[in-house]
């Protein structure tokens, strides 16, 4: 791929072969033009003074905030402890979706 301003329409069909993504002529176009606007704003980044600064993978500070697993043994069968759920199906306990 070119690192220049303007992005082939070969390289295009190419990127979207690999994604296994089946795109129009003006598709093509489109996606010509943002490719280019990217590697564009990449190259200004490469440009930037960045002597003494320090490599991150984010900015704040934040650690991991998670709490030690706590094992209760607890009594009683696999079916017995199934009852006590609140809803299950099919030998499974059933939680709201997490996921849309």
């Amino acid at each position: 791929m070119t690192m220049g301003s303007k992005i082939s329409k070969e390289e295009v069909e190419y990127l979207a072969k690999l994604a296994r993504v089946g795109l129009t002529d003006a598709e093509i176009a489109k996606y010509q033009k943002d490719l280019a606007d990217i590697l564009g704003y990449v190259e200004q980044l490469n440009e930037v003074n960045t002597d003494g600064v320090e490599p991150m993978a984010q900015g704040i500070g934040a650690k991991n905030i998670t709490r030690e697993d706590k094992i209760e043994n607890v009594e009683g069968t696999p079916a017995e402890l199934l009852q006590s759920a609140p809803e299950h199906e099919d030998g499974f306990i059933k939680v709201k979706r997490v996921f849309e």
